[in-house]
């Protein structure tokens, strides 16, 4: 039922509050900004762009290239070498590296890379199409993709000839993803809530029975609204889960991604995206004043890039809820996290989707802790979140160009590729239609849409023309040195000798440096530009738990005031008729009466929690996360940097050093 399409009229909306359209309450997705205005719901495929040569086809064209021939264990032992964080990619640098145990002239290296990829990445696909290649090249047969295509549609790879123990290892202090913590205690509790252990589906939490969730499995433990929601130095702790795609399952129409999810106590399960949604979906009808991201959308025919975006967009809001001081607790949060086999489970076991009002109770300490201004702090809120969320997804855009050009992938992009199809589409919605736009020099919304329509999938259009890649620098610099072996004179020239020593050391240093900024890159990726998208996130999550509160807090308490009112005058007038059978009919309308009461005295009730909650959502997990979180990505950022700089200064110092004596005559 998750994966079927649905009409994208029916979650077009505009609000009049100042918000902007949303949806979250109706579907568990939400507005996003992880689209590049194109309707995800849409029973049409993503429309096809002019691809880029070399670029954007290359995971198509390679994967013609080897088909479905058998791949020899060498590959995949050569590219686990260099992908030891499981990202299905790795760069040009690294395989220049695995490359270069092949004992094959530089200037052969350096053509072999230029032909598998003129990106700063290399697929796996790329990555065995290049060994391939060196097997061919170290047989002395063409080394062409037309005749890896050919061996591969015999089902005949050639295995190459590589001392992979020889690779050398990056200097950069700097990894990948951040450091990972294994943590011997379940961070959800759930086999001492649950009473199962993980790995075994037959013993999990209703398996094998109709019978409904207990009360404390429904909502968790009881309120705890007062006080400050968060222990101290609560930022040292936050829990994480890793997540990796697997590849894709299925057939052609019913075809799907399959993600792999670590958490931190060493738990590893597999999920499809529709898992995702049907968690979303008891989340948002549990605890609908609570504060936590959409989900990122689904599309049909989507490329990598769009699968690549959707995973971080997933594990961001995947590590939200599980820091949540509420949500943390769900009880389908922790099967969704230690259960084998989802499906089998939700088939299984009968969960509730009661609002967690209905059995959590609010006491009067906690109703007096509203500020006398809180419906003025809202307004405040309200009007602020339209430009915060403009200027965030400025600061995304603009940091992740940095990135990239930091990168050496700052690459003009064709203007065929320009996503010219977009304006028949509908466009990117406004954020905010009353965001004051004009206090930020030279914006304006449209340029924002446009900005964002460009960079959601990566289509970053840098001013430089075409750069080169350090590693190819590096190939090119050792092919000068193998053509210049020997001095065109003849005898021996100490001249010839020395530049040519001073070269190789140029490579060895700028082969350092390429280690150092591919690294760096990397991490910046992967946390520091997480760290500002998930400081976007907070902010349109909150603009979504406004809307949902207008939409979800209205309550008949008025209407069934004046109704008990009219009943009980009526009521009245039969007891001073006292007509034959009077009794039965006041009995009928007391009744009535009773029941009107004991809907109000719930509705108040409610009215009561919600305001309490959502208060305490402001000011315990907006006001927190969003100064204290971005106080230490700053200060990570800043450490991060004046390591690198360091590293750099030290590797280029050290080649000055080392060509002291480079001769000049």
């Amino acid at each position: 039922m998750f994966n079927a399409p649905r009409p994208g009229q029916r979650y077009i909306a505009t609000s009049t509050n100042g918000l902007g359209g949303s949806f979250v309450d109706e579907n568990p997705l939400a507005s996003s900004v992880y689209d590049d205005g194109l309707d995800p719901w849409s029973s049409a495929p993503s429309p096809v762009p002019t691809p880029i040569p070399n670029a954007s086809s290359s995971s198509v064209t390679f994967s013609s290239v080897i088909a479905d021939a058998t791949v020899p264990a060498i590959y995949h032992r050569a590219f686990g070498a260099v992908d030891s964080t499981g990202l299905g990619e790795t760069s040009v640098n690294s395989l220049s590296r695995v490359l270069a145990t092949s004992n094959l002239p530089a200037s052969t290296i350096d053509r072999i890379v230029n032909l598998v990829s003129s990106r700063p990445r290399v697929s796996k696909l790329e990555f065995f199409v290049a060994l391939a290649l060196v097997a061919l090249a170290q047989t002395g047969k063409d080394t062409s993709i037309e005749q890896v295509a050919a061996l591969a549609s015999q089902n005949a790879l050639p295995e190459p000839t590589l001392d992979l123990d020889r690779i050398q290892v990056s200097n950069s202090t700097f990894s990948a993803v951040p450091p990972y913590r294994q943590n011997s205690v379940d961070p959800w509790g759930a086999a001492a809530r649950f009473n199962f252990p993980p790995p075994n589906p037959s013993t999990v939490l209703g398996v094998g029975s109709s019978g409904p969730l207990t009360p404390g499995i429904i909502n968790g433990p009881p309120s705890a609204l007062s006080g400050t929601g968060l222990p101290p130095e609560w930022w040292k702790r936050q829990e994480s889960v890793r997540m990796s795609i697997l590849g894709q399952q299925g057939f052609i129409l019913n075809r799907y991604t399959v993600y792999e999810i670590i958490t931190e106590s060493g738990v590893t399960v597999t999920r499809r995206y529709s898992e995702f949604v049907y968690l979303w979906e008891v989340l948002t009808r549990r605890y609908p004043f609570r504060l936590f991201p959409a989900l990122p959308p689904k599309r049909i025919g989507p490329d990598e890039h769009f699968l690549e975006q959707r995973r971080r967009g997933l594990q961001r809001a995947l590590n939200f809820v599980i820091n949540h001081p509420v949500l943390k607790e769900d009880g389908v949060l922790g099967v969704f996290l230690t259960v084998p086999s989802f499906e089998v489970w939700r088939k299984q076991t009968s969960v509730s989707l009661d609002e967690e009002s209905l059995s959590k109770k609010v006491d009067r300490v906690e109703e007096m802790s509203i500020p006398s201004d809180f419906e003025e702090k809202i307004t405040v809120i309200r009007t602020r979140l339209g430009p915060l969320i403009e200027q965030w997804q400025r600061i995304c855009i603009l940091a992740e160009r940095i990135m990239k050009r930091h990168e050496a992938a700052a690459v003009r992009t064709p203007k065929a590729f320009r996503r010219s199809y977009l304006p028949t589409h509908f466009a990117f919605p406004n954020l905010s239609p009353v965001s004051t736009t004009s206090s930020l020099p030279g914006s304006s919304s449209s340029n924002l849409s446009a900005s964002l329509n460009q960079s959601i999938l990566g289509l970053r259009i840098p001013t430089v023309e075409e750069q080169g890649d350090l590693s190819r620098l590096t190939n090119t610099l050792r092919a000068v040195i193998e053509v210049n072996e020997h001095c065109w004179r003849g005898d021996e020239c100490d001249l010839s000798n020395g530049v040519r020593q001073g070269l190789d050391r140029l490579a060895t240093h700028t082969q350092r440096h390429s280690d150092l900024s591919d690294a760096r890159t990397r991490a910046l990726l992967d946390t520091t530009l997480e760290s500002l998208k998930a400081q976007r996130d907070l902010y349109i999550a909150t603009r979504d738990l406004l809307i949902r509160h207008d939409r979800l807090s209205v309550d008949q308490v008025e209407r069934l005031k004046k109704r008990v009112d009219a009943t009980s005058v009526k009521l009245d007038g039969v007891r001073a008729a006292a007509k034959e059978g009077w009794q039965d009919e006041a009995d009928k309308l007391a009744a009535v009466i009773e029941k009107d009461q004991g809907t109000i005295a719930a509705q108040m009730s409610r009215r009561v929690f919600i305001r309490v909650c959502l208060w305490n959502e402001l000011r315990i997990i907006l006001h927190n996360r969003e100064n204290t979180l971005i106080t230490q990505a700053v200060k990570t950022f800043a450490r991060e940097e004046q390591e690198h700089a360091e590293n750099v200064l030290r590797n280029w110092t050290s080649l000055g050093e080392a060509v002291e004596n480079m001769p000049y005559e």
